[in-house]
Protein backbone atom coordinates (compact mmCIF):
# COMPACT_ATOMS: atom_id res chain seq x y z
CA UNK A 1 0.00 0.00 0.00
CA UNK A 2 1.22 3.53 -1.13
CA UNK A 3 0.39 6.31 1.77
CA UNK A 4 0.15 9.23 0.02
CA UNK A 5 -0.23 13.26 0.82
CA UNK A 6 -1.58 16.00 -1.01
CA UNK A 7 -1.08 19.66 -0.41
CA UNK A 8 -2.94 21.96 -2.57
CA UNK A 9 -5.20 25.40 -2.46
CA UNK A 10 -7.27 24.79 -5.11
CA UNK A 11 -10.34 22.73 -3.21
CA UNK A 12 -11.71 21.10 -6.35
CA UNK A 13 -8.30 19.67 -7.38
CA UNK A 14 -7.71 18.54 -3.58
CA UNK A 15 -11.36 16.61 -3.57
CA UNK A 16 -10.76 15.63 -6.85
CA UNK A 17 -7.21 13.66 -6.10
CA UNK A 18 -8.11 13.19 -2.64
CA UNK A 19 -11.60 11.04 -3.70
CA UNK A 20 -9.90 9.27 -6.15
CA UNK A 21 -6.76 7.68 -4.70
CA UNK A 22 -9.10 6.72 -1.67
CA UNK A 23 -11.25 4.84 -4.14
CA UNK A 24 -7.89 2.92 -4.51
CA UNK A 25 -7.37 -0.13 -2.23
CA UNK A 26 -3.85 0.21 -3.06
CA UNK A 27 -3.21 3.68 -1.30
CA UNK A 28 -4.04 5.38 1.87
CA UNK A 29 -4.37 8.89 1.29
CA UNK A 30 -3.62 11.46 4.16
CA UNK A 31 -5.98 14.06 5.54
CA UNK A 32 -5.45 16.52 2.84
CA UNK A 33 -3.66 19.93 3.23
CA UNK A 34 -4.30 23.59 1.49
CA UNK A 35 -0.81 24.97 2.27
CA UNK A 36 2.80 23.70 3.67
CA UNK A 37 2.06 25.35 7.04
CA UNK A 38 -0.93 23.22 7.59
CA UNK A 39 0.56 20.32 6.50
CA UNK A 40 3.42 20.73 8.94
CA UNK A 41 1.01 21.39 11.30
CA UNK A 42 -1.02 18.21 11.56
CA UNK A 43 -0.97 16.46 14.42
CA UNK A 44 -3.53 13.94 12.12
CA UNK A 45 -1.18 12.18 9.71
CA UNK A 46 0.73 9.06 10.37
CA UNK A 47 3.88 8.37 10.50
CA UNK A 48 4.57 6.72 7.18
CA UNK A 49 4.17 8.71 4.09
CA UNK A 50 5.59 7.42 1.24
CA UNK A 51 4.45 10.20 -1.58
CA UNK A 52 3.18 13.82 -1.38
CA UNK A 53 1.42 15.56 -4.31
CA UNK A 54 2.46 18.73 -3.55
CA UNK A 55 1.54 22.25 -5.79
CA UNK A 56 3.39 25.11 -6.02
CA UNK A 57 1.66 28.03 -6.15
CA UNK A 58 0.54 27.90 -2.70
CA UNK A 59 -0.67 30.57 0.09
CA UNK A 60 1.79 31.49 2.23
CA UNK A 61 5.13 29.10 2.03
CA UNK A 62 5.28 28.39 -1.92
CA UNK A 63 5.76 24.28 -3.16
CA UNK A 64 9.75 24.85 -3.89
CA UNK A 65 10.30 26.82 -0.71
CA UNK A 66 8.20 24.05 1.35
CA UNK A 67 10.07 21.07 0.00
CA UNK A 68 12.94 21.34 2.54
CA UNK A 69 10.58 21.93 5.42
CA UNK A 70 9.02 18.68 4.36
CA UNK A 71 11.87 17.12 4.08
CA UNK A 72 13.15 18.14 7.24
CA UNK A 73 9.93 16.27 8.85
CA UNK A 74 9.84 13.39 6.33
CA UNK A 75 13.13 12.73 4.96
CA UNK A 76 12.40 9.89 3.22
CA UNK A 77 9.47 10.65 1.74
CA UNK A 78 9.19 11.14 -2.74
CA UNK A 79 7.81 15.00 -3.48
CA UNK A 80 6.04 14.54 -6.69
CA UNK A 81 5.05 18.47 -7.93
CA UNK A 82 1.44 18.58 -9.32
CA UNK A 83 1.25 22.25 -10.94
CA UNK A 84 -0.08 24.75 -13.85
CA UNK A 85 3.29 25.89 -14.24
CA UNK A 86 5.54 24.70 -17.13
CA UNK A 87 8.48 27.21 -16.87
CA UNK A 88 11.43 25.17 -17.17
CA UNK A 89 13.01 27.66 -14.16
CA UNK A 90 10.02 26.34 -11.74
CA UNK A 91 10.75 22.63 -13.24
CA UNK A 92 14.74 22.95 -12.52
CA UNK A 93 14.11 24.97 -9.25
CA UNK A 94 11.47 22.08 -8.04
CA UNK A 95 13.99 19.34 -8.89
CA UNK A 96 17.51 20.98 -6.94
CA UNK A 97 15.22 21.90 -3.92
CA UNK A 98 14.34 17.96 -4.01
CA UNK A 99 11.19 17.29 -5.93
CA UNK A 100 11.46 13.62 -7.16
CA UNK A 101 8.74 14.32 -10.82
CA UNK A 102 6.98 16.71 -12.07
CA UNK A 103 3.31 16.75 -13.50
CA UNK A 104 0.55 18.99 -14.82
CA UNK A 105 -2.23 19.57 -13.07
CA UNK A 106 -4.40 18.81 -16.67
CA UNK A 107 -2.96 15.33 -16.55
CA UNK A 108 -5.51 13.17 -16.14
CA UNK A 109 -5.77 11.18 -13.09
CA UNK A 110 -4.90 7.64 -14.40
CA UNK A 111 -1.73 8.99 -15.64
CA UNK A 112 -1.23 10.80 -12.13
CA UNK A 113 -1.95 7.34 -10.14
CA UNK A 114 0.86 6.04 -12.60
CA UNK A 115 3.66 8.51 -11.65
CA UNK A 116 2.51 8.01 -8.03
CA UNK A 117 3.31 4.35 -8.58
CA UNK A 118 6.12 4.71 -10.48
CA UNK A 119 8.06 7.23 -7.89
CA UNK A 120 6.88 4.64 -4.89
CA UNK A 121 9.08 2.21 -7.54
CA UNK A 122 12.17 4.15 -7.57
CA UNK A 123 11.06 6.15 -11.01
CA UNK A 124 11.47 10.27 -11.70
CA UNK A 125 8.02 10.73 -13.61
CA UNK A 126 8.36 13.60 -16.18
CA UNK A 127 5.60 13.91 -18.75
CA UNK A 128 7.64 13.82 -22.12
CA UNK A 129 6.42 17.05 -22.57
CA UNK A 130 7.68 18.38 -19.84
CA UNK A 131 11.17 16.65 -19.93
CA UNK A 132 11.75 18.10 -23.02
CA UNK A 133 11.01 21.59 -21.91
CA UNK A 134 13.74 20.82 -19.57
CA UNK A 135 16.32 19.80 -21.76
CA UNK A 136 16.01 22.42 -24.63
CA UNK A 137 16.44 24.71 -21.80
CA UNK A 138 19.67 23.19 -20.10
CA UNK A 139 21.18 22.21 -23.83
CA UNK A 140 24.02 21.89 -24.41
CA UNK A 141 24.07 20.73 -20.58
CA UNK A 142 22.38 17.28 -21.29
CA UNK A 143 25.70 15.81 -23.21
CA UNK A 144 27.26 13.53 -20.34
CA UNK A 145 31.19 14.18 -19.99
CA UNK A 146 33.74 11.76 -21.99
CA UNK A 147 35.36 12.13 -18.58
CA UNK A 148 32.68 10.35 -16.58
CA UNK A 149 33.64 7.29 -14.78
CA UNK A 150 30.16 5.66 -16.28
CA UNK A 151 30.07 3.38 -18.24
CA UNK A 152 28.43 3.16 -21.66
CA UNK A 153 25.67 1.22 -20.10
CA UNK A 154 25.03 3.49 -17.20
CA UNK A 155 25.17 6.17 -19.29
CA UNK A 156 22.32 5.31 -21.64
CA UNK A 157 20.36 4.71 -18.30
CA UNK A 158 21.59 8.29 -17.58
CA UNK A 159 20.17 9.43 -20.54
CA UNK A 160 16.85 7.54 -19.73
CA UNK A 161 16.54 9.51 -16.48
CA UNK A 162 17.10 12.79 -17.69
CA UNK A 163 14.79 11.81 -20.67
CA UNK A 164 11.77 11.09 -17.79
CA UNK A 165 10.98 7.30 -18.48
CA UNK A 166 10.37 5.18 -15.92
CA UNK A 167 12.71 2.29 -15.09
CA UNK A 168 10.35 -0.18 -16.86
CA UNK A 169 10.72 2.51 -19.94
CA UNK A 170 14.26 2.63 -19.88
CA UNK A 171 14.60 -1.49 -19.51
CA UNK A 172 12.30 -1.40 -22.86
CA UNK A 173 14.70 1.51 -24.42
CA UNK A 174 17.50 -0.74 -23.89
CA UNK A 175 15.97 -4.20 -24.15
CA UNK A 176 17.22 -5.09 -20.61
CA UNK A 177 15.29 -6.11 -17.21
CA UNK A 178 14.15 -3.51 -14.77
CA UNK A 179 16.03 -5.26 -12.11
CA UNK A 180 19.33 -5.16 -14.25
CA UNK A 181 17.93 -0.76 -14.58
CA UNK A 182 17.71 -1.11 -10.86
CA UNK A 183 21.37 -2.28 -10.42
CA UNK A 184 22.76 -0.03 -12.87
CA UNK A 185 20.97 2.99 -11.14
CA UNK A 186 22.18 1.95 -7.50
CA UNK A 187 25.91 2.16 -9.52
CA UNK A 188 24.97 5.31 -11.27
CA UNK A 189 24.02 6.56 -7.62
CA UNK A 190 27.13 5.46 -5.61
CA UNK A 191 29.68 7.00 -8.34
CA UNK A 192 27.41 10.35 -8.43
CA UNK A 193 27.48 10.33 -4.65
CA UNK A 194 23.65 10.83 -4.96
CA UNK A 195 20.72 9.67 -3.44
CA UNK A 196 17.99 10.27 -6.36
CA UNK A 197 16.98 10.38 -9.79
CA UNK A 198 15.92 14.54 -9.46
CA UNK A 199 19.90 14.60 -8.40
CA UNK A 200 20.89 12.61 -11.34
CA UNK A 201 18.98 14.75 -13.68
CA UNK A 202 20.62 17.94 -12.05
CA UNK A 203 24.10 16.58 -12.30
CA UNK A 204 23.42 16.13 -16.04
CA UNK A 205 21.59 19.48 -16.79
CA UNK A 206 25.08 21.35 -14.85
CA UNK A 207 27.44 18.84 -16.89
CA UNK A 208 28.83 17.18 -14.09
CA UNK A 209 28.64 13.86 -14.64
Amino acid sequence: MIYLAIIEDDSDVRDSLYKYFSSDSGFFCQPTSGSVEEFLERDDLVDTIDVILLDIGLPGISGIEGIKYIKEKYPDVNILMITVFEQPDKIFQSILAGAHGYLIKSSPLPKIKEAVEDLYSGGSPLTPKIARKIIEFFQPGKQIKETSNLTVREKEIVEGIVDGLSMKMIADRLNISVDTVRHHTKNIYRKLHVNSKAEVISKAFRNEL
